[in-house]
């Protein structure tokens, strides 16, 4: 294992953090105060509480949720797009790295940014909510897991994406309604039987359901069922970033 090459990678891509913190950062935290004070006001003024739980803080799992999986993905997908954009992905590819300590490099980065936002996302909940974490173990499972495997799935649309309409199309048209749809400001349990069992082809479900099952003990979905739902995305975001690296797929032609 090359560590200094994946060291490189992965302190040029948080330096690029440092120089948008604007966009990064304080963009992320000023959405997700107004999602609290949108939400808490006008719906948690009308439902007080879901399953025991106070809406705003029922709502707080599903939030840094939305956020995390946002920026591991679009983190993940530029990271590897904008070298491919600019040529110097060939140097990369070139030098005596292995394929493994790139993809180490990359998305270890776009995981790390993921979880820094959704740390001050948590942090900023608390000044809105009261927060209680029943599971803090499996809190920081879920988050980890989250964030890697989105980092990698954004990896993989950075690698197949040709033109910037692409890079976006699934992390601005598909990511955001599917996490709004899996049960991050409702529980499913709300929702007619035809519509709950429709909610369950959501993937986003089993990672709000889990990681709000830490925080209050609640689930709509067991939440051994959601950590098994996340580690079988991880293997297939794997798998296929195995193939397109032993292929070279939209990387060496």
């Amino acid at each position: 294992m090359n560590f200094e090459a994946v060291k490189s990678i992965y302190l040029f891509e948080m330096a690029r953090t440092r120089r948008t913190l604007l966009q990064s950062v304080v963009s992320p935290v000023i959405s997700t105060s107004l999602y609290f004070i949108v939400f808490g006001a006008a719906i948690g003024s009308r439902i007080e509480q879901v399953e025991g739980v106070s809406y705003g803080a029922f709502i707080t799992p599903g939030l840094i949720m939305l956020t995390l999986l946002g920026q591991c993905v679009s983190n993940g997908s530029f990271g590897i797009y904008f070298p491919k954009f600019t040529g110097t992905i060939y140097e990369v590819l070139s030098a005596p790295v292995a394929m493994s300590e790139i993809l180490l490099g990359y998305v270890g980065a776009a995981a790390t940014k993921g979880l820094m936002i959704g740390v001050i996302i948590l942090l900023t909940a608390t000044v809105f909510v009261d927060l209680r974490i029943e599971h803090p173990a499996m809190m920081v499972l879920f988050f980890l897991l989250t964030a890697i495997t989105f980092s990698l799935f954004g990896f993989m649309i950075g690698i197949w994406a040709t033109n910037f309409e692409q890079l976006n199309l699934i992390p601005m048209l598909v990511v955001p309604p599917l996490t709004f749809l899996g049960g991050s400001f409702y529980s499913i349990n709300m929702l007619p039987p035809f519509w709950q069992a429709v909610s369950h082809f959501n993937p986003v479900l089993y990672l709000v359901s889990g990681f709000r099952w830490s925080f209050f003990g609640i689930a709509d979905v067991n939440p051994l069922v959601s950590l098994g739902m996340i580690s079988v995305f991880l293997a297939i975001c794997l798998g296929t970033l195995g193939w397109m690296f032993k292929t070279g797929y939209r990387l060496r032609n």
